[in-house]
């Protein structure tokens, strides 16, 4: 919050998007205001300016009350940001007149850049010189073909050609009131023979580092941006590359960097955000590549026409000089040259979302995210192609910080509704509202705090890092007189709002939040001063080791922060001030008198939870077929079922029987309401089963067997067969020959569970087909299953892949005819359009035409991105910014030889029509082999697979946020841990004796056995016999691992009443053994679990050892006995041990898996024994006895 005023709401509940833009728009203007004054300051004082005295006095005079300073300083420092009249020497500017291309205004360094003598008889730059004396003829004709365009960058960089000593320059483009701003560069091949001329060109200096961010894994901002440092690093040369991030209150943070060795770290500076002022910050929004070759070189000017009506402004040129307290921040930094790209993502509020009937009515709010940021010690020149390269890049980066805090707030949100609904749930069950406080977790955890507090009645429960109870009261009357109508009131800083008695506080407790209740019930959370999370590695500790305050420098801009969040915490965000409504409300109903439902109203929905659960399940298998059918669907495959896939008696009967039971129940009210619900699901069955028989796709279906029972009328039609022709033969008779195998593989593994995707194989053609040659279909396999989960049958999903062959066979030979193709109105033929190399649109066939309502003359000849698909003023508007740089990817990776296949896309046509489709690229490559266009093919799926796609879409993204949640839990966890471990060692130093020093042993094997099992959860394939376990070679006694293992079954023996009996001397188990002690209590521990969860009550467990040496001598067979009473474990569980397949195991059944993998690699193993009323574990094990080991 530097330079502003403190960040303070008066309601619990998080602004509206219009009023949270109100505000950023209120704080721009401060920080406008701020900018501006101190610019003044640095202009007026010279070599006495004192940045740190000026900041500080900023600080100091922040909170009070006054003007936004004066108007005409503001106005003053604006026009010197954006209408300075001087460039940088790399380059020469020229301003000309849109109507007659005469110039208006051109720098001093011009002439000698463009013109190759000053004879009098030479043509002359000077204000009203033609550009077409100066140009040649095509050069010219290029740049008045960029007046054309909406958006002229589409066309940077143009290449020009100077007429007299006919060099080439790059002209980079802009548009300026009145006028058409034209920066010229050389183009110095024999420096930068690689260098690529076009925009679309360009993109290719990047393909490399945006293949690496694609292939990240996502779910970590931190490798993300150290991802795209390296590769900006790899592709500049600079010397150093830093990602700098705006955090809420525009100060900025060094989160990510690379440097070449020896240089001074700025990783985890932070800095107020005057050092980046907010009109650099607008122009960045504008001009996202900003470049500085050399700070000490002379700024050279503009000379304008005399009488001009309007000022030209350099706002968006690439070579506008940068202002003298920027340069000489650089020159006290050793940094002569920088290269800076703007990160602009979407602003992400509540309401922006455009529904995919409707066509975007503007651009979607974006906002500064923060900076790639490039520094080098001498001066240094890219080319603006590279640069051009950078800043897709950049937007490419953009694309994936907003996939991550898309990723970020839906764990976040999940994070504050579990603890939002345990502490429901406490408050629910408890009588007292201080469950909140005393209770786990309490109110600390639903958001980010240092120390809480609750004020019920007159007293006052503290937790943490809080206030004093009378500090409290005294807090509480200060909002009684000054914020008296107020339920919610936040503040980052309690001395800027006001409140007299926060010096008292100190630093450790400077932010407040509160949610009254009631008038003597009010919840606060508190925080401490932002400084005291921040550290940076470049900061100096020594008192005596000062910078000047008078040279501008990191350091410096470190200390400025550090005293402009002093007294400040860090703000209180809009899902914090949610989260904390929420609560208010719930306990406003529980202090209001709200009550729980009565027991017997509660057993009345167990009852009906029982209905459901008991007779639902034929129901539940017939639905759950078609789901998962739909659900296996990857594009463009078809989710859809055939005749006779749903058997009509089983589904009608499991309706009925489900009907019968619900008219069993007491309750007539809730008796109705189911029979409405099955009446419902009946109907979407029956309209599901229709929706499959007459699907555009073929689908067929077998039994076990291999034996035909589905057999759709998509098939009839291709094949010629009918269904009678068909059913009862075998699948195998009716593929081609060189198919056999195949379909012989895929139906095999499918039989067993593994259903296979995306298979190709021929089919036969019959009757009037024949002559057409077999289709060729690309399938999904889809296993059936019975109740039981049985593997019965299983489905067939295809898509008819033959038309689409032939048509890339065609594409694919260089001397083909794919014109006949794109231009051929056969309703067969899929929508195409094309791009050649640089861009523009060159292929467009009729299908397109169809599909969009815009014709081939319209687009031919225009940017494929920017004119014909762009999210503002393209033919066909795609939905965001977002989406524009997918495609730019899409197409500049199949220019590159890297095809694009499935790629879901997505368009508004001519009619305002959302179309949802997918999208292939490829290449497409000239006699010569060199690819020198882009093909991209368009498959529109059917109403079918869009609902599949969005169910499958759905399914994916509710397992991501399963996986992140699991990923934050495994993270957390380890907090406790800690805390288990400060604990066990604490008691260990208490002077315990020999038995009491028992407890906290057990209890640190117990923590280090789970910190072993955390780090097997970073691996997916933990369950499979091809991971491997990390064992250690340790010393340990048995005696601990049985009392580890033991004291984990404890009160599952309990409940049972159960006992535990080891029968072993204690000298035996005394024994010094060398081995992984701890995988071994690991294994102990889930063998005792399933032993006592399959006991009889009031049995008993008994658990025996004994230890032999093998017949080599050099190591000791260990075997261990754990005998249960009852019936013993159930044979499927048992089965599943010995079995590759664990997909439906349960946990018991993996427990034993993992055990089993554990021995194995101690060259043992796991037996079972059943008897008559017992049962027996016999676990093996190879160690060493540690006495033999020393001796070794």
């Amino acid at each position: 919050m530097s330079y502003s005023k403190p960040s303070e709401r008066t309601s619990c509940c998080s602004l509206s998007p219009s009023k949270t833009q109100e505000r950023s728009h209120a704080r721009m203007l401060s920080q406008t205001t701020l900018d501006s004054e101190l610019n003044a300051e640095y202009e007026e004082s010279g070599n006495s300016y004192d940045y740190f005295k000026l900041v500080k006095a900023q600080r100091t005079t922040q909170s009070e009350p006054k003007q936004l300073g004066r108007p005409e300083k503001v106005i003053a420092y604006l026009q010197q940001i954006q209408r300075a009249k001087l460039i940088q020497p790399f380059g020469c500017l020229l301003a000309l007149d849109e109507k007659s291309f005469n110039i208006i205004a051109f720098s001093e360094n011009a002439p000698e850049m463009l013109m190759a003598t000053v004879d009098d008889d030479a043509p002359k730059i000077k204000i009203g010189t033609n550009v077409q004396s100066i140009f040649s003829g095509h050069s010219v004709a290029a740049l008045h073909k960029a007046l054309k365009f909406d958006d002229v960058s589409l066309l940077n960089p143009i290449i020009v050609q100077c007429k007299t000593p006919g060099k080439q320059m790059y002209a980079i483009v802009h548009r300026s009131i009145g006028s058409l701003v034209v920066d010229l560069e050389p183009v110095k091949h024999t420096e930068f023979p690689s260098i690529a001329i076009g925009t679309t060109q360009s993109y290719k200096h990047a393909t490399k580092a945006i293949s690496k961010m694609q292939s990240l894994p996502g779910g970590s901002m931190q490798i993300l941006c150290n991802t795209v440092v390296k590769e900006v690093f790899d592709l500049t040369g600079y010397d150093r590359v830093m990602a700098y991030k705006f955090h809420e209150d525009d100060h900025g943070e060094v989160i990510a960097e690379i440097t070449k060795p020896g240089l001074e770290p700025y990783l985890g500076l932070h800095y107020p955000a005057t050092d980046i002022p907010q009109a650099a910050r607008v122009l960045f929004m504008k001009s996202k590549v900003r470049i500085i070759c050399n700070c000490r070189a002379t700024s050279v000017k503009i000379i304008e026409a005399k009488g001009l009506p309007f000022d030209i402004s350099l706002s968006g040129s690439t070579l506008r000089a940068p202002h003298n307290c920027h340069l000489e921040y650089m020159e006290n930094m050793n940094s002569i040259a920088s290269l800076v790209m703007a990160v602009v993502i979407n602003e992400n509020r509540e309401g922006d979302d455009v529904k995919p009937e409707e066509p975007p009515k503007g651009l979607k709010s974006r906002r500064l995210w923060g900076l790639l940021v490039c520094h080098h010690e001498s001066p240094r020149y890219i080319p603006f192609p590279v640069r051009y390269a950078c800043e897709f890049l950049a937007e490419v980066f953009a694309v994936h910080v907003n996939n991550e805090f898309l990723l970020e707030k839906q764990i976040r949100e999940k994070s504050i509704l579990d603890v939002q609904t345990m502490l429901s749930a406490m408050l629910f069950h408890e009588a007292s509202p201080l469950s909140i406080i005393s209770g786990s977790p309490n109110i600390m955890d639903l958001v980010k705090c240092d120390g809480a507090a609750l004020l019920h009645g007159d007293k006052v429960w503290r937790l943490g890092m809080a206030p004093t109870e009378p500090q409290i009261h005294d807090i509480t009357s200060w909002l009684s007189k000054v914020h008296r109508d107020s339920t919610g009131f936040s503040t980052d800083s309690l001395v800027d709002a006001g409140y007299s008695g926060a010096t008292s506080l100190g630093d450790k407790i400077c932010g407040m939040a509160m949610a009254k209740i009631a008038p003597n019930d009010i919840v606060f959370w508190f925080r401490s001063h932002t400084a005291a999370d921040i550290k940076w590695g470049g900061a100096k500790h020594d008192p005596f080791d000062q910078d000047d305050n008078r040279r501008m420098h990191p350091r410096l801009s470190f200390m400025a922060f550090l005293e402009v969040v002093k007294m400040k915490c860090l703000p209180w965000n809009d899902y914090e001030m949610d989260a904390i409504c929420s609560l208010q409300l719930i306990l406003g109903d529980r202090m209001n008198g709200a009550t729980k439902p009565t027991g017997a109203a509660g057993f009345d929905n167990l009852q009906i939870h029982d209905i459901k659960l008991d007779c639902l399940d034929k129901l539940h298998m017939v639905t759950s077929e078609m789901v998962h059918l739909a659900e296996a669907t990857s594009a463009p495959i078809l989710g859809v079922d055939v005749n006779e896939l749903l058997n009509q008696q089983n589904r009608n009967n499991a309706i009925k029987l489900a009907k019968d039971s619900c008219l069993d129940s007491q309750d007539g009210g809730h008796q109705y309401h189911k029979l409405d619900g099955l009446a419902e699901l009946q109907t979407m069955t029956k309209e599901m089963s229709c929706l499959m028989e007459t699907a555009s796709v073929p689908i067929f279906a077998v039994d076990a067997n291999g034996l035909v029972n589905g057999w759709n009328l998509k098939l009839v039609e291709l094949t010629g067969l009918t269904v009678q022709e068909t059913i009862g033969r075998n699948i195998l008779t009716l593929v081609e020959q060189s198919s056999f195998q195949v379909v012989q593989k895929m139906l095999y593994l499918a039989l067993e569970g593994k259903e296979g995707n995306d298979v190709r194989f021929e089919v036969k053609t019959h009757s009037s087909r024949v002559d057409d040659g077999p289709i060729i279909l690309v399938a999904n396999a889809c296993s059936r299953r019975d109740i039981s989960g049985h593997v019965i049958g299983v489905f067939f999903v295809a898509q008819n892949m033959t038309v689409h062959k032939l048509a890339m066979d065609k594409f694919t030979r260089v001397d083909g005819d794919y014109k006949a193709i794109i231009h051929n109105p056969n309703p067969l033929i899929p929508p195409i359009f094309g791009a050649d190399q640089f861009g523009w649109c060159s292929e467009w066939n009729a299908a397109m035409t169809k599909l969009t309502g815009f014709h081939r003359d319209e687009v031919l000849d225009k940017m494929l991105v920017g004119e014909v698909f762009d999210s503002s003023n393209g033919s066909c508007l795609l939905k965001n910014h977002d989406s524009v740089v997918r495609l730019c990817v899409i197409i500049n990776s199949a220019l590159a030889g890297e095809q694009t296949d499935k790629a879901t896309f997505g368009f508004y046509n001519r009619n305002g029509k959302y179309i949802e489709c997918i999208l292939s690229a490829y290449g497409k490559e000239n006699t010569d082999g060199i690819i020198d266009g882009v093909f991209c093919f368009i498959h529109v799926p059917s109403q079918e697979l869009q609902h599949a796609l969005h169910v499958k879409q759905a399914s994916e993204q509710t397992t991501l946020r399963r996986m992140k949640a699991f990923s934050y839990m495994r993270y957390a966890i380890n907090n406790p841990l800690s805390g288990l471990f400060h604990t066990t060692e604490a008691l260990k130093s208490t002077g315990l004796n020999e038995e009491q020093m028992r407890h906290p042993n057990v209890a640190d094997r117990c923590r280090r056995q789970l910190d072993k099992i955390l780090a097997d959860i970073d691996h997916d394939n933990i369950t499979e016999e091809s991971f491997c376990f990390e064992l250690e070679m340790v010393e340990f006694v048995l005696q601990d691992v049985v009392d580890g293992a033991v004291s984990q079954v404890l009160i599952a023996c309990q409940d049972k009443d159960i006992g535990v009996h080891v029968n072993q001397s204690e000298g035996f188990m005394k024994e010094k053994l060398y081995g992984d002690g701890i995988r071994l209590q690991q294994i102990l521990s889930d063998i005792l679990f399933v032993s006592v969860k399959f006991s009889t009550v009031g049995g008993s467990v008994e658990i025996s050892c004994n230890l032999t040496k093998n017949s080599i001598g050099k190591s000791l067979d260990l075997e261990l006995r754990i005998k249960h009473k009852g019936l013993g474990v159930p044979g499927e569980i048992l089965s599943g041990t010995y079995k590759d397949d664990i997909k439906d195991m349960s946990g018991e059944g993996l427990s034993l898996v993992v055990s089993r993998y554990l021995l194995k690699l101690m060259n043992g193993d796991i037996h079972y024994v059943r008897k008559v009323g017992t049962s027996t574990f016999i676990l093996t094990a190879e160690l060493a006895s540690a006495r033999a080991v020393i001796g070794q």
